[in-house]
């Protein structure tokens, strides 16, 4: 990777881009490879949301993500590079393609800005291997043409594009030149979600059968009982139909304004289909060399009083339960990350994480990365956690197959972005749904050890359905 310590703000004219494209497709050229070009410059604030959404074209792949709680934000639309993969290597080959990527960039900007220089945007589906006909592959990642972020009150704008010895240089340089003057003169968020129209919603079904997951548990108990696994995660899809195609951006508005804690995020293939939630669980991340990830099990309703809220947290705080399905998630953890050699700082008990509608059990933990450690290196090693899988995890994900009735695609997969320095933000894909068109998919999944009830792990999934219907049904 080449950084050009040049800020283009001290001489902002498309002269100047023009002439500085032209020298990147000499190098391109000299080297007898296309060049990827990566321009970062520091912008007034702006809503990336807002941006994505005046741009938002559904033939082209997008990425979006924010955490109201931490004034962060990121979209990123259009894909200049993008790669695509499956099986047991996953990982390993998404690292190679950012690695082949960053060994030949030119980035040109301040790159102590947040969220400067190129990222790559990532998302694993739950299982390595898809069905025939999924929209997503077991792996797909893509560099972003356009790149909008936020971060407590900075904002950057970011360009790439690759040149190579055929390219017009010249329509290249006036895109960006257009790019940037439109955002310089952008009105973050008017107009962009207000609703058009009500559009009915006409049916909500569930996938199976009304009964099929009480069944399921039912089944999953039985095998816990049998000494096949000690937990095992089951999750619940319904179809929803509207009169009207439903707009990934507009349900994100309302999702990011509700959920401040959680990331409001949403996914698109470029065939028109976009996967869209609003996560409370983070899967790992990466900055300065610190690593966090948790542990998050366990969960209970919220109260409709702060008496009764109090008195529901502490009942979760005191389940066995839900305490047993907590350690094991942390275990699974701590037992994942030895080999890499890390020394993990973890809090002495769980703490109460209280979202909208729905508290969990949370336990953070911390460490140092150690050199050539990397973030995807971490990920392989956790993906799919136990709060999403199971205990152990082969035999739960064989059970998850048998007992459940639809792909869960990117439900509970990690999804998240890596920066040019190794940095990284991953979340797992829950509170979810799959929009395409005037179709949507919703997923919600419990946790069941032995002590678990159908009952209740049906009402806990419906509580988890609420945050996505409600989105859906008012946007």
């Amino acid at each position: 990777m080449k950084i050009l310590a040049l800020d283009p703000s001290t001489n902002q004219t498309p002269a100047a881009l023009h002439h500085f494209l032209v020298q990147c497709q000499q190098a391109a050229v000299r080297g007898r490879r296309a060049q990827l070009v990566s321009i970062s410059l520091e912008v007034d604030a702006l809503d990336p949301l807002a941006v994505l959404a005046s741009i938002y074209d559904a033939g082209e792949r997008h990425f979006y993500v924010e955490r109201p709680a931490e004034n962060l934000a990121i979209a990123g639309a259009e894909a200049v590079l993008e790669f695509t993969g499956s099986g047991a290597t996953r990982f390993e080959d998404c690292q190679t393609f950012i690695d082949e990527v960053l060994a030949n960039v030119i980035v040109v900007g301040d790159q102590g800005v947040p969220f400067a220089g190129p990222h790559f945007f990532t998302a694993f589906t739950f299982f390595d291997e898809t069905e025939a006909g999924e929209p997503f592959a077991p792996v797909s990642v893509f560099v972003p043409r356009w790149q909008v972020a936020t971060r407590g009150d900075r904002t950057v704008a970011v360009a790439n594009l690759l040149i190579d010895g055929e390219s017009d240089v010249a329509a290249a340089s006036e895109k960006i030149w257009r790019a940037h003057r439109r955002f310089g003169g952008f009105v973050a968020g008017e107009g962009l979600f207000s609703p058009a129209g009500e559009a009915p919603r006409l049916t909500l079904s569930e996938i199976g059968g009304g009964e099929h997951y009480q069944t399921a548990v039912r089944q999953a108990l039985d095998r816990i009982n049998a000494g096949e696994f000690d937990k095992i995660v089951l999750a619940r899809a319904k179809d929803l139909t509207a009169k009207a195609p439903m707009h990934p951006m507009q349900a994100l508005d309302g999702l990011r304004g509700r959920f401040r804690e959680c990331y409001a995020f949403s996914v698109a293939n470029g065939a028109g289909q976009s996967f869209i939630g609003a996560s409370p669980e983070r899967l790992v991340r990466v900055h300065g060399g610190m690593l966090t990830t948790e542990a998050l099990a366990g969960s209970a309703r919220r109260g409709k009083t702060k008496e009764e809220d109090e008195r529901l947290g502490e009942e979760l705080l005191q389940s066995e339960k839900d305490r047993h399905e907590h350690q094991l998630v942390l275990d699974s953890i701590m037992r994942r990350l030895k080999p890499l050699g890390l020394q993990l700082d973890v809090a002495p008990g769980p703490q109460l994480r209280r979202l909208d509608n729905v508290q969990h059990l949370h336990t953070p933990v911390r460490t140092a990365l150690p050199v050539g450690v990397r973030v995807l290196d971490v990920l392989a090693r956790l993906h799919p956690t136990p709060a999403v899988g199971g205990v152990p995890r082969g035999a739960a994900l064989a059970g998850i197959r048998s007992l459940e009735t639809f792909p869960r695609g990117l439900y509970a997969g990690a999804i998240g972005w890596i920066d040019s320095r190794g940095n990284g933000d991953f979340f797992v894909g829950l509170r979810s749904a799959l929009i395409d068109g005037a179709h949507a998919r919703l997923y919600a999944g419990a946790g069941i050890v032995a002590a678990s009830q159908p009952e209740s792990e049906l009402a806990e999934t419906e509580l988890k359905f609420m945050a996505m219907q409600r989105a859906l049904f008012s946007s």
